[in-house]
């Protein structure tokens, strides 16, 4: 696919809000013209006083012309400025939630390639930065071309040879450009990476914090943080020595008119070619061009920045989503889930190599073996977080790329070890499950996920806040709060991923045996490390490099699968020691 140009994505954006931009430029243009004419004022003044007119009320108004023309370019400027501000807030909020919904349409392995202090940074600081580029340098420098080039011809009218004159330090100028452009280039990208590099060590040292300070590595791991934080300044501050000199040499000859203009004009009236108040006319001209191209290349060097700027935001939006239909198609026929053949690559590394697994609809369904087997890579990829690479994963006898993304996600309710709690009130974050749930509906799903006692315990009960990713609660209150959630949703399909990791033994036997209750009837997958807990499923899948190794009940497969057999008397040896062992989900537990 073309890569699109920079422009190409300016004018999409700033064409969301259209009638805004056009009124800003038309009211910038308009300004341009309130700024002209006090300078053809001027030199209608300056030939009477050359005539010899002595009359003060000649001069009157003009002067009072003048004023209105002042009063009228603030007025015209502000109008324009607001326009353009108005639009480009509006903008910027927009490509933010643009940018949120595209995250959620691609595939997680895109996400989590990224630390999440990139994405910070993008969708807060580099969106922030398009402001300069959308609201000012749209209707302000294109003002401030604008004047300068109609003062120009309006020289060049009066006299070509003093209007010409005004650019013999034009190339000087644009030498110094030049180098300062070469001498810049790859060094906006070089702050951007470095950028990034201080924001994600800040968020690893800041989420970190608790095991540095317990493992004693304060001063190793703050160490780490300096480092990025000079580096992040150094590469401002070079780049800064590099260009400084060159950009004020661009900033000294880019507006200096008056160096040809006065020498040149005065040769051309001691020869008689030009009228002295035409002399006059132009100087004052010439002066008046200096103002507005100060100001058009002080943007000068954000416009340097503007592809990188605008290409890390666009890198995003232009990622491939999962490819679904929006309407349903095919309706699916129960909630019975087959893997076929599916392969997965991970960064080009192929993790799961032609998985086969039939997944009994309304029963409870295991996948249990080593650590790094690939068990959470298929349940993501079951809950469609992930697109296969190769093969299929029908629900209900359809493939699931066949169905629309909202449809399937509403058809499976997912339970991680690691869910995430937003901050605000325990209800809130329960009912995130189901969208216009009551509080009746909220307490009874806490209720069946084993959290209501310990949430009435705490101070503000329902109503506490549970902090930045939860953290005003313990790992094992979290995980139930998240079932509840999870139960809340009320899907035909429930996938508990470790969901009971952070539990003690106690609660995980009562999480147990309630989402027993709440799952009755429905299709269930546990992906679990302490065997005990899914003995009694109906169906178990023991996976190991990215192969199923073995399937079947749990009789079956002491039998009949080495690895399994293995697995289980290692567990059951650690079991013996563990008073506390919880009890599992399966049949028995179902029939309750």
């Amino acid at each position: 696919m073309k890569k699109r140009s920079t422009l190409s994505w300016i004018l999409e954006f700033a064409g969301r809000k259209k009638i805004y931009y056009v009124g800003s430029v038309l009211f910038a243009m308009l300004g341009v013209a309130a700024s002209f004419l006090p300078y053809l004022l001027i030199s209608y003044m300056v030939s009477l006083l050359l005539a010899g007119e002595r009359d003060w009320s000649c001069y009157i108004g003009p002067v009072i012309w003048m004023a209105v023309c002042w009063a009228l370019r603030i007025f015209l400027h502000s109008v324009s400025t607001t326009l353009s501000h108005v639009a480009t807030y509006n903008v910027l909020g927009g490509i933010r939630i643009q940018l949120c919904e595209k995250l959620g349409k691609i595939p997680l392995g895109s996400v989590l390639d990224d630390h999440s202090g990139s994405y910070k940074n993008i969708i807060v600081e580099r969106v922030d930065a398009m402001e300069v580029t959308l609201a000012h340098i749209v209707p302000e420098f294109t003002s401030n071309i604008l004047l300068p080039c109609v003062m120009f011809i309006y020289l060049i009218k009066l006299n070509p040879i003093m209007g010409l004159s005004n650019l013999i330090c034009l190339p000087i100028g644009l030498v110094f450009v030049a180098v300062m452009m070469l001498k810049s280039k790859g060094n906006f990208e070089i702050t951007v990476e470095k950028t990034k590099k201080l924001n994600d060590t800040a968020v690893e040292y800041i989420n970190g914090i608790e095991v540095i300070k317990a493992f004693g590595k304060t001063g190793s791991s703050y160490e780490k943080f300096v480092i990025a934080a000079k580096e992040g300044a150094d590469c401002f501050i070079d780049w800064m020595r590099k260009c400084i000199w060159w950009q004020a040499g661009s900033l000294a000859f880019l507006p200096a008119t008056l160096l040809g203009a006065l020498p040149v004009g005065l040769v051309l009236v001691k020869n008689g070619s030009m009228l002295p108040e035409d002399f006059i006319t132009g100087i004052i001209l010439s002066v008046g061009l200096i103002s507005p191209l100060v100001v058009a290349f002080s943007y000068m060097d954000d416009i340097m920045k503007v592809s990188t700027i605008f290409g890390e935001v666009t890198e995003i939006l232009t990622r491939e989503d999962m490819v679904r239909p929006e309407k349903l198609i095919k309706e699916p026929k129960g909630s019975k889930i087959d893997v076929k053949d599916v392969r997965f690559k991970y960064k080009d590394k192929e993790v799961l190599h032609g998985i086969n697994m039939d997944i009994l609809e309304g029963k409870v369904n295991a996948i249990v073996g080593p650590s790094g087997s690939g068990k959470s890579t298929i349940a993501r990829l079951i809950d469609s977080l992930w697109d296969v690479d190769g093969g299929e994963i029908t629900y209900g006898g359809v493939n699931i790329k066949d169905l629309p993304l909202d449809y399937y996600t509403g058809q499976i309710a997912y339970v991680a070890q690691d869910n995430y709690l937003f901050d605000m009130s325990i209800m809130e974050n329960i009912r995130l499950g189901r969208a216009g749930a009551t509080d009746e509906d909220v307490i009874n799903a806490a209720k069946g996920s084993g959290c209501h006692e310990f949430i009435l315990n705490l101070e503000n009960g329902y109503d506490t806040m549970v902090g930045g990713a939860g953290g005003h609660l313990s790992g094992g209150e979290r995980q139930r709060i998240c079932i509840a959630r999870a139960m809340l949703k009320d899907a035909p399909v429930v996938i508990l991923d470790e969901a009971t990791a952070y539990t003690d033994p106690e609660n995980e036997a009562l999480v147990q045996a309630s989402v027993a209750k709440l799952v009755k009837g429905r299709t269930l997958i546990v992906i679990a490390h302490r065997l005990s807990t899914v003995k009694d499923a109906d169906k178990i899948f023991v996976i190991n490099n990215g192969n199923v190794a073995g399937e079947g009940t749990h009789e079956e497969l002491v039998k009949n699968c080495e690895l399994y057999k293995n697995m289980w008397e290692a567990h059951s040896m650690a079991k013996d020691n563990d008073e506390d062992a919880p009890i599992g989900i399966g049949r028995e537990a179902l029939s309750v």
